[in-house]
């Protein structure tokens, strides 16, 4: 439960971007990739767990070459600043973040990458973050921990990756908050030496008994 504690503790902190507003929103998007692409919640909590895993050793090379604070902002940019993802996908009437753009998320090919199934400067933006090669790796690496086809897995990057980065923003500081850009709950996902307590299906799983607690 390591990583969701530290999900909690930004929930908790009115500095922090996280609310169980949008910790639900992000979980409804989890919940609408299952049911575009087919797969049963436990498939696709395996999916987000091989995803953080595969994200992680990117994520860290990319803190390494341009500096955490840098990262955690391009991470704030992508996840649309105090709305995780809003900046990216828009929202629907019903509040799910992922919205109409799961469509055409789920028709990528396999060489075209992350632009190929968003709009321009979504896709332009998560290329440059996770570049092609990088996102071909990532989904190979996917299909081996989960036995599933990398071309589905490759299919479903431009709708699991911004969902990975809505979670990891959720410990960004809202905008005006004195201290700058840090976000302890990114650093606690690149910086543990021990997977288990970076494992995102785990904290999917977490917060989904946390907000359903009757179930």
């Amino acid at each position: 439960m390591g990583l969701f504690f530290d999900v909690l503790s930004a929930v908790n902190n009115p500095n922090q971007q996280a609310s169980v507003g949008q910790l639900g929103s992000l979980l409804s998007s989890v919940q609408q990739v299952s049911q575009q692409t087919g797969l049963d919640a436990g498939t696709t909590q395996n999916v987000i767990s091989a995803l953080g895993g595969a994200l992680r050793p990117v994520l860290q090379q990319q803190s390494s070459e341009m500096g955490s604070s840098q990262l955690a902002g391009m991470l704030g940019q992508l996840a649309g600043g105090g709305n995780p993802l809003g900046g990216m996908l828009g929202q629907t009437a019903g509040g799910n973040p992922l919205g109409g753009m799961l469509g055409q998320a789920a028709t990528a090919a396999m060489g075209g990458g992350m632009g190929g199934g968003m709009g321009g400067g979504m896709g332009a933006a998560l290329q440059s973050l996770i570049p092609a090669q990088m996102q071909q790796q990532v989904a190979q690496a996917v299909a081996q921990k989960t036995g599933l086809n990398p071309t589905m897995v490759q299919s479903m990057l431009p709708m699991l990756i911004p969902v990975v980065l809505g979670f990891l923003n959720l410990g960004a500081n809202k905008p005006g908050v004195p201290g700058g850009g840090g976000n302890p709950l990114l650093s606690a996902f690149l910086d543990s030496d021990r997977d288990g307590d970076t494992d995102l299906g785990d904290v999917m799983k977490f917060a989904t008994r946390f907000l359903n607690p009757s179930r």
